[in-house]
């Protein structure tokens, strides 16, 4: 036998399955699909639950009889009861902002050091990969930060952040020379 009537065969062969399984689709029958969907038409519709009942929830009065009201905020109470007014520490608000205090401090990173006439000049790389020069005095971080002072491998700045009662503090931070 050669390669040739075996290849012939095999060919005749799926020819005549395929010819078989698209026959046995041209002509389905559908009554015992009909007749399913019937008989669930004619069945009575099922019973519905009905929605559970809400308990009435037992309303209280609350009277202060010597008790703190809890709706009043103590932290200006105890404030004053301590005697502190504050330290007076605030961010001047209508300085005009520099462009790096858009970006919180722990996103920049510093790159280097640059000295000019004396002056002493860091390099700061923005999370968008913009190098920025700063000296000291220049305020960058999102809280109040100015630039004290600029080493070889480190930039030192004073923050201004609000302590929880009201008023202010200040805190030291500083952005390290990155390997």
């Amino acid at each position: 036998m050669s390669m040739r009537s075996v290849s012939t065969r095999y060919r005749l062969l799926l020819s005549c399955l395929a010819i078989a399984f698209v026959s046995g689709c041209a002509n389905p029958n559908l009554e015992e699909l009909r007749n399913f969907v019937a008989e669930k038409k004619s069945a009575p519709p099922g019973r519905i639950e009905p929605l559970p009942e809400i308990k009435q929830i037992e309303t209280y009065l609350y009277t202060e009889a010597g008790r703190r009201n809890p709706f009043v905020d103590m932290s200006g109470e105890r404030a004053e009861a301590a005697g502190v007014v504050g330290n007076g520490l605030t961010p001047d608000f209508n300085r005009r902002k520099e462009e790096l205090e858009g970006f919180p401090l722990d996103s920049m990173r510093m790159v280097g050091t640059l000295e000019q006439t004396g002056d002493a000049w860091g390099l700061v790389k923005t999370k968008e990969g913009t190098v920025h020069k700063v000296k000291s005095g220049n305020y960058m971080g999102q809280n109040h930060g100015r630039i004290m002072l600029i080493s070889e491998d480190r930039i030192e700045l004073a923050e201004i952040v609000q302590d929880g009662s009201g008023g202010y503090i200040e805190r030291q931070a500083s952005l390290a020379l990155a390997e």
